[in-house]
């Protein structure tokens, strides 16, 4: 198991639904192991600033 594996395990029982985000070569062994997830959900975003405002939007109207 890969520390990215044990990494989604750990967000997955904290009931994490959703991930924002940009893939990149720095994140990629995250990425892989988060595909392999039927309970988190990655949304692709095309800048950073933009898919810190969309978590921070989905974190206040869901608690």
């Amino acid at each position: 198991m890969k520390a990215s594996d044990l990494f989604v395990k750990c967000l997955e029982t904290e009931g994490i639904e959703y991930i924002f985000g940009i893939p990149g070569e720095e994140n990629a062994d995250f990425m892989v192991s988060l595909e392999q997830s039927d309970k988190i959900k990655f949304i692709l975003t095309r800048h950073e600033q933009g898919a810190a405002f969309m978590a921070e939007i989905y974190g206040r109207l869901t608690g």
